[in-house]
């Protein structure tokens, strides 16, 4: 059981930073296609605060909650870390990558301002038309 609820978290860290990563994208893109919910206040302030979290925790030197969570279930499943299954594996490859934390701050830092320039010229709306 604790090795199905650490997939469960690992899944749950898959589609948060999907939902980061691919929002920008999708904002931009519907930018330039006219899609009117990329204006929509909601979405683009859940997308920010996302970015802005984990911005913060890289620059507090915390470690994600959700990956404290799932390597304890590893741990207490008896698989250790970053081991076991199909998915397990290969969602970590495309998630963790072997670089300095200075090197990820860096990253978030950048994308956190890119999703700043993106609420600067993709203006959030309350309503969309």
């Amino acid at each position: 059981m604790d090795s199905l609820l650490a997939d469960v978290i690992l899944l749950i860290h898959f589609f948060y930073v999907l939902f980061v990563v691919l929002g920008l994208a999708v904002i931009w893109l519907g930018f330039f296609l006219r899609w009117a919910f990329v204006h929509n206040f909601w979405f683009r302030l859940v997308h920010l605060l996302a970015i802005g979290y984990v911005v913060a925790e890289s620059l507090g030197g915390v470690i994600c909650p959700l990956t404290i969570w799932e390597n304890e279930l590893r741990i207490k499943a008896g698989n250790g870390v970053y081991q076991g299954t199909f998915m397990e594996h290969w969602v970590h490859q495309v998630m963790f990558y072997d670089a300095r934390p200075e090197t990820f701050t860096a990253i978030y830092v950048i994308f956190f301002l890119m999703v700043l320039l993106s609420l600067w010229v993709v203006k959030p709306q309350w309503k969309t038309k």
